[in-house]
């Protein structure tokens, strides 16, 4: 699979668990714009077989290269950015929770999960839309999660597939500041996720975001039961220029970590039956 079929599953995936994601590129569209995908996110446990580093190869054999690390000490998390082989390509920015940092209940919850993982599962580049590879977890222990580690419960049950795509602001022609695309979007009737404030970053950091909160759909749980959940978001990046000239290429922790409560949800809501 080449790098440019790569993406197209991806954003083929992503869509599909994140409507709210058309309708909006398809209105930046209709006013003229070219979207461009600033970066696409992916996030994982940092247990086997599903770590960083065993999903981290599909990424490098596209032609992505390694660029910077970055730590989440509050939320548990690290991660890596990498950056693509083409200019027209999204840079990826790769996530792990660590989970021997979570309580006993939610580690035997996860290395759980972790466990019903097939190895040679993960040893295609398709693992990265896989979705969940495991038997759905019961409500009670969606609950364990959450209350701990909103990622660990997005992950849970959403599982291994693009988190977020970002449009590219710099890009855009009428719509020049992150600012101005998040009044697009709540035109729009989406949310703006305002942790932080509603622009992350600044020109002083070279990179401003923002995003959507995650749309929410039914996904089954153990009992048999769906129930809505986050699934993902939309981001939207601004970039600016070194004292090189070029364009800043990395991700800065202190707003991403704001970018992460994006799938944040203190309640979700049953689909056809009673919690």
């Amino acid at each position: 699979m080449n790098v440019d079929e790569f993406c197209a599953k991806l954003w083929a995936d992503y869509v599909a668990m994140t409507p709210q994601a058309a309708k909006i590129k398809a209105a930046f569209e209709e006013r003229g714009e070219t979207v461009v995908n600033d970066h696409v996110a992916f996030r994982t446990l940092a247990l086997e077989p599903i770590g960083l580093e065993k999903l981290e190869p599909h990424v490098l054999a596209l032609g992505y290269e390694r660029f910077e690390p970055y730590a989440f000490p509050a939320k548990k998390l690290r991660a890596f950015g990498y950056l693509p082989p083409r200019d027209d390509l999204p840079r990826i920015f790769l996530s792990e929770l660590l989970v021997d940092q979570l309580t006993e209940p939610a580690q035997e919850i996860l290395r759980r999960c972790a466990e019903q993982v097939d190895a040679k599962r993960v040893a295609t580049s398709d693992v990265l839309w896989a979705g969940r590879l495991w038997e759905p977890i019961g409500w009670e222990e969606y609950q364990t999660l959450q209350a701990e580690s909103e990622y660990a419960a997005w992950l849970s049950t959403v599982g291994i597939r693009p988190n977020h795509f970002t449009i590219g602001v710099n890009a855009l022609e009428k719509y020049t500041s992150v600012e101005a695309v998040l009044g697009v979007v709540e035109e729009l009737g989406f949310t703006v996720n305002d942790s932080g404030g509603r622009v992350k970053g600044s020109p002083d950091v070279l990179l401003e975001q923002g995003s959507t909160m995650a749309d929410q759909l039914a996904m089954p749980f153990a009992d048999g039961k769906e129930r809505h959940v986050p699934t993902c978001y939309y981001e939207f990046a601004k970039r600016y220029p070194q004292p090189d000239g070029k364009l800043f290429q990395g991700f800065v922790a202190a707003s991403a970590d704001k970018i992460f409560e994006s799938t944040d949800a203190k309640e979700v809501k049953p689909s056809g039956a009673d919690s």
